[in-house]
C-alpha cells in the first residue's frame, strides 16, 4: 500500500466529514465591517455577512474572527429578520492547527510512525501511542519507549476543536426564512491605536505648522477589509475580567479649523474621529492615517528656570553652577488659532529649518487628550546659551520651638548669563514653603500662586542679569 498517497487522503476525508455537521461562513460572506478602537488596546468589530440558514436548528461556524475577541461579549443578530434567530450556544475556538498543537491533542492516542531507509528508500510504518508532547516527543512504540521525532507521524483526524483559522462555533434556531443578512459584533483586544503630531516652527518663533497622524496597530489575527473606521479619544473603563460596553449617545460638533481625513465629533464624555473613506486593517500590520493639519498656528516661547523649596529651612551656599535653563513652547488649541479640534493624546515632535533650510529635530514631549481651547505646553529642553549661577546670601533663624512655629529669613543672589547675540526673557519660578514674604529685591516679583514666586528678567545679548531678593517663611 503506497502510506504517502493514503494519509494525506485520509487527513482530507476526516476533516470533510467533521465539517458536514456544521454550516461554515467565511470572510467571502462578508458584506462589511466596521471596526471602532479604543485607546487602551480595546475595540469593537461589527462584522456583517449574508448566510444562507437552514430553517429549525443548525451549527454555524463563523470564520475569521479575531483571535483575541472576548467571546463573553459577541453578539449575533439577523439584520433582516430580528427576533428570527436565536443563538443558543456559541464556543470560541481559538486552538489553531499546528504540528504541535496537533501533536498535543494526540496524548494518549495512537499514531502511525512513517520511517524511510535511506539506503533504500523504502518506507515502512508502525503504530504507536503518544505518552506526552511537552517539551519533546515521547512515544510508545511497540514494547519500547522512543523519544524525539523518529520517523513522519501521521495522525488519523483532526480534533473538531482545533481550527486554522479563529472559529466562533454557534447553535442557531431559525424561525425565519433562509436568507438573511447577519451582523456578529463583538469586543476584542489585538487592536490600538496613538496618535503622533509633527510640529515645524517658523525661524522667529512664534508660529508652527502642525499635522496629525494616526497610527494603527493590528495584532488581533485577523484582516479588516475595506473596513468604516472610527477611533475614540478618551479614558473608557473597562472590568478587568469583564469588559462591557457603555451605551453612549453621539452628539455632532462644531466643525474644526484643522483639516484633516477624518471628522471629529463627541461621543458621551469622549471624542469619536471617524475615517472619511474605507481602509484595510491587515493582520500584523501598522499603518497611518491623517489625523489633521493647521498652518501659521501662534506660539509662545518661554525660557524656566525652576527652583526649590528645601533650601528655605536651612542654610546651603552654593545652590548651583550653570544651572539648566528648560525651553517650552505652548500654543492655544482654538478656532482662532487655526485649531480647535479636540487633539488625543500622544507625542509631539518639533523641527526647526536651519539655515540651509533643512529641517532639524529640537525636541518631543508627550501630551494628554487636550479638548479645544486648551493651551498645549511642551518641554523641548534645556538652552544651550543661557545659564544660571544660583547661591544663598544669607540664613537666619528667627524663632521657633515647637512643630508648627518656626521661622526663617533667608537671602539668594542669581545671575542669569546670555551667550545669544539677541536679548532673551527667562521667567525664574520659585516655590515658596508655608506663610511667606518677600522682604526686598532687586527686581519685581508676581505671584503665580499661593505657594509660587515668578520673576521675568530680561537677560541682555551677550551679558548678564543679578536677581537678588530676601524671604522671610513661617512654619
Amino acid at each position: 500500500m503506497h502510506r504517502t498517497l493514503a494519509a494525506p487522503l485520509l487527513l482530507l476525508t476526516t476533516i470533510t466529514f467533521a465539517q458536514t455537521e456544521e454550516q461554515r461562513s467565511t470572510i467571502a460572506d462578508q458584506q462589511e465591517v466596521a471596526v471602532t478602537i479604543y485607546n487602551e488596546n480595546l475595540a469593537l468589530i461589527k462584522d456583517q455577512r449574508k448566510l444562507q440558514i437552514k430553517e429549525g436548528s443548525s451549527t454555524l461556524a463563523f470564520r475569521d474572527v479575531s483571535a483575541k475577541m472576548r467571546s463573553e461579549t459577541a453578539l449575533l443578530r439577523s439584520l433582516t429578520a430580528p427576533g428570527k434567530l436565536l443563538v443558543s450556544e456559541q464556543n470560541f475556538d481559538f486552538d489553531l492547527l499546528t504540528p504541535q498543537k496537533l501533536l498535543e491533542k494526540y496524548v494518549n492516542r495512537s499514531v502511525t510512525v512513517t520511517r524511510t531507509n535511506p539506503a533504500t528508500g523504502q518506507e515502512t510504518s508502525e503504530q504507536a501511542q503518544v505518552l506526552s508532547a511537552n517539551n519533546g516527543t515521547v512515544l510508545k512504540i511497540g514494547q519500547r519507549i522512543e523519544t524525539g521525532m523518529p520517523g513522519r507521524i501521521v495522525y488519523g483526524d483532526v480534533p473538531q476543536n482545533l481550527r486554522d483559522r479563529p472559529t466562533l462555533v454557534m447553535s442557531l434556531d431559525n424561525s425565519g426564512a433562509q436568507l438573511h443578512d447577519v451582523e456578529l459584533s463583538y469586543l476584542t483586544g489585538g487592536l490600538s491605536w496613538k496618535a503622533d503630531y509633527v510640529v515645524e516652527l517658523n525661524p522667529a518663533d512664534t508660529r508652527l505648522d502642525i499635522s496629525g497622524w494616526v497610527t494603527l496597530t493590528n495584532t488581533s489575527g485577523a484582516t479588516y477589509r475595506n473596513a468604516k473606521l472610527q477611533l475614540v479619544a478618551g479614558d473608557v473603563n473597562q472590568i478587568k475580567q469583564a469588559p462591557q460596553m457603555r451605551a453612549m449617545a453621539a452628539a455632532p460638533a462644531p466643525a474644526a479649523k484643522a483639516k484633516g481625513e477624518m471628522a471629529e465629533e463627541s461621543l458621551f464624555e469622549y471624542h469619536l474621529y471617524t475615517l472619511n473613506r474605507t481602509t484595510t486593517i491587515a493582520e500584523n500590520q501598522t499603518k497611518q492615517v491623517a489625523l489633521l493639519t493647521a498652518s501659521g498656528v501662534p506660539v509662545r516661547k518661554e525660557l524656566l528656570l525652576k527652583g526649590n523649596d528645601y533650601y528655605y529651612q536651612n542654610s546651603y551656599g552654593e545652590l548651583g553652577q550653570k544651572m539648566k535653563v528648560g525651553v517650552f513652547v505652548e500654543f492655544d488649541n482654538k478656532a482662532t488659532a487655526q485649531l480647535g479640534m479636540p487633539l488625543p493624546k500622544g507625542i509631539i515632535r518639533v523641527y526647526k529649518k536651519d539655515s540651509a533650510g533643512n529641517a532639524q529635530f529640537i525636541g518631543e514631549d508627550r501630551v494628554d487628550h487636550t479638548p479645544k481651547n486648551e493651551t498645549v505646553r511642551l518641554k523641548l529642553g534645556d538652552a544651550f546659551d543661557v545659564t544660571a549661577d544660583k547661591k544663598q546670601t544669607d540664613f537666619k533663624k528667627l524663632g521657633g520651638s515647637g512643630k508648627y512655629n518656626y521661622m526663617f529669613e533667608s537671602a539668594y543672589e542669581m545671575v542669569l548669563k546670555n551667550a545669544k547675540k539677541e536679548p532673551v526673557l527667562v521667567t525664574v519660578q520659585e516655590p515658596m514653603p508655608g506663610d511667606w514674604q518677600i522682604l526686598s529685591e532687586s527686581q519685581t516679583h508676581t505671584k503665580g500662586a499661593s505657594n509660587t514666586v515668578v520673576w521675568s528678567v530680561l537677560v541682555p545679548a551677550e551679558g548678564s542679569s543679578k536677581l537678588a531678593y530676601r524671604a522671610l517663611v513661617r512654619y
